[in-house]
C-alpha cells in the first residue's frame, strides 16, 4: 500500500483522505481503507453523496470559480485574489476577498510574480547639471498633471538592444507619453515628453517632472524644453532607485507581463515589440489593468473619477 502521498500523513484533511479512498476503492474494500486512514465509513459515504449531489453552497462556489477562472485567464495569470476580487465586484458580484482567495487556492490559481528591486548603489559625486530632489519620494500628488516621473529601460530584441522611455503621471499612474528607439540619447526622452505634452493640458508653474541623473535629463535641449513650458525639474539621488520607485515598478511589471526580461528565452523583433508595447501600455495598462495604489481602478478610470468629482455641483441643503 504505497499510494496516497500526503493523504497518509498524520493530520491530513478528511476530504483528502476521502478522495484517496475513492481512487483506491476498485482495488481495496472501503471498510479496510477507512480503517487504514482512520476515517468513518459513514463520513466517507456522506462525502461521496455530496460530491454526486452538491448542495447550494458548493454549486455557488462552482459558479464563482468559473467567473474567477475567466478573469484570471483574461489577464493572463497576472491577477491575484485582490485584483480578481475587484474585477468581480465591478461586474456586480457580491463576494468576499477571502472567499475568492480560498477558491483560487482550491483551483491552484496562483498569480505570476516578478522579481523584486535590486538594491541601490552607493551614491557618488554629484554630476554637473543635476537638479535638486524636489519630489522626495512623495508619490501621491493631489491632482493630475502635478507630478510626472520618467526613466529609460533596456529591452533585448532580435536586432539588438532597444530603449524605452516613459513618462508617468504619479497621480493616476497613467503612462502619458512613451517612445522607443535604437539609441538612448536625449532625443528619445524628448520625443516621449513631447508626446505627453501634446496629450495633456498642463498649467504653467504647476508641473514637476522627476527623473534620475541620466545624461539625457541633464542635456541642454531637455532643460530648455522644461523652461519653455515653465516645468520644474527634480532628480533622484545618484544610484538610488527608490527615489523613482514608481517608474522602476512600472518597468518591472511591463517586462514581467510581456516576458521581456534580459534572460528571456525567446527574443522579439523590434517591430513586434513596438506592437506589443502599444497594445499593453495604451490598450491594457492605462485602460484596464487595476492598480492597488489607486483603489484597484485603472489609471484612466481613476482620472475620470477625479474629473467627475470636480464637475459635480454642490447640492444646497
Amino acid at each position: 500500500f504505497q499510494a496516497g502521498g500526503s493523504a497518509l500523513c498524520q493530520g491530513a484533511a478528511a476530504a483528502e483522505r476521502f478522495r484517496l479512498i475513492e481512487a483506491l476503492s476498485d482495488r481495496f474494500s472501503t471498510a479496510w481503507l477507512c480503517r487504514q486512514l482512520d476515517v468513518a465509513r459513514s463520513g466517507f459515504y456522506a462525502w461521496r453523496q455530496r460530491q454526486q449531489n452538491p448542495g447550494p453552497r458548493a454549486q455557488e462556489n462552482a459558479a464563482i470559480t468559473a467567473q474567477v477562472q475567466a478573469v484570471f485567464d483574461r489577464h493572463r495569470g497576472f491577477y491575484g485574489a485582490p485584483r480578481v476580487h475587484q474585477e468581480l465586484r465591478a461586474a456586480g458580484l457580491k463576494v468576499g476577498r477571502h472567499r475568492i482567495a480560498r477558491l483560487m487556492r482550491c483551483s491552484a490559481l496562483k498569480a505570476k510574480t516578478r522579481r523584486g528591486f535590486r538594491l541601490c548603489r552607493n551614491p557618488g559625486n554629484r554630476a554637473s547639471g543635476v537638479a535638486e530632489n524636489l519630489l522626495q519620494q512623495e508619490f501621491s500628488p493631489a491632482a493630475p498633471n502635478r507630478c510626472w516621473a520618467g526613466d529609460i529601460t533596456y529591452i533585448r530584441t532580435t536586432a539588438g538592444w532597444r530603449y524605452l522611455a516613459v513618462w508617468i503621471d504619479l497621480y493616476s499612474r497613467r503612462v502619458v507619453g512613451w517612445a522607443i528607439g535604437a539609441t538612448m540619447e536625449a532625443t528619445l526622452v524628448l520625443e516621449a515628453l513631447n508626446r505627453a505634452l501634446g496629450h495633456r493640458q498642463i498649467e504653467p508653474d504647476q508641473l514637476l517632472i522627476h527623473t534620475d541623473q541620466g545624461s539625457q535629463y541633464r542635456a541642454m535641449a531637455y532643460r530648455q524644453l522644461l523652461e519653455s513650458h515653465k516645468i520644474s525639474c527634480s532628480m533622484s539621488a545618484k544610484g538610488c532607485c527608490w527615489d523613482n520607485a514608481v517608474v522602476e515598478s512600472f518597468f518591472s511589471t511591463l517586462k514581467h507581463e510581456l516576458d521581456l526580461d534580459d534572460d528571456a528565452e525567446t527574443l522579439k523583433s523590434p517591430q513586434k515589440l513596438i506592437r506589443q508595447l502599444a497594445f499593453w501600455i495604451d490598450g491594457y495598462y492605462n485602460r484596464e489593468r487595476r492598480h492597488s495604489t489607486i483603489g484597484y481602478l485603472s489609471p484612466i478610470d481613476y482620472e475620470q473619477q477625479f474629473i467627475n468629482t470636480r464637475t459635480l455641483s454642490p447640492v444646497e441643503p
